[in-house]
């Protein structure tokens, strides 16, 4: 797997650059064919290594809930970018909760709290930058703490 220059993991994340190219190919479409998207980002709320070793487990668990069609891509510095296609804002808020719900059960090897927002196509834009400046303002998405009630010592 590691030749492969499309995935970054083993489990369906696409790497930062095929993430794009594939984002902006269904931004396109989307308009075109009067269809949403939505872009999610998830980032955990933790630094250095501990961000990255949380971000790649939430990539495993988030990989398994959506579907094999939606597109999912994690940065070096930990940040999450999933790509739900053909889905408006109330559908995805559906899907985001149910990702949040699951998280919150997690065991993480210490309490992480996890940030997430969310832009449609086109309802906030038609374009990947004005998505991702929405996304990241978080309007309206709560501060989750999943694997709050999770705790390591006994």
């Amino acid at each position: 797997m590691a030749d492969e220059p499309f995935l970054h993991e083993d489990f369906r994340v696409l790497t930062p650059e095929a993430f794009d190219f594939v984002l902006n190919n269904e931004l396109k479409r989307a308009v075109r064919s009067q269809n949403f998207l939505t872009l999610v980002l998830v980032e955990p709320q933790s630094e250095g290594r501990a961000r990255q070793d949380a971000a790649h487990e939430i990539a495993q668990l988030v990989s398994r809930e959506v579907r094999e069609t939606d597109l999912l891509s994690a940065t070096p510095e930990g940040r999450l970018s999933m790509v739900l296609l053909d889905a408006d804002l109330p559908n995805s808020m559906g899907v985001i909760d149910r990702l949040m719900t699951r998280l919150e059960h997690y065991q993480f090897s210490s309490p992480l709290a996890i940030e997430v927002g969310a832009a449609t196509c086109p309802t906030h834009g038609a374009d990947a930058e004005t998505l991702r400046r929405v996304a990241a303002a978080r309007t309206g998405m709560p501060r989750r703490q999943p694997g709050a009630r999770s705790s390591n010592a006994q």
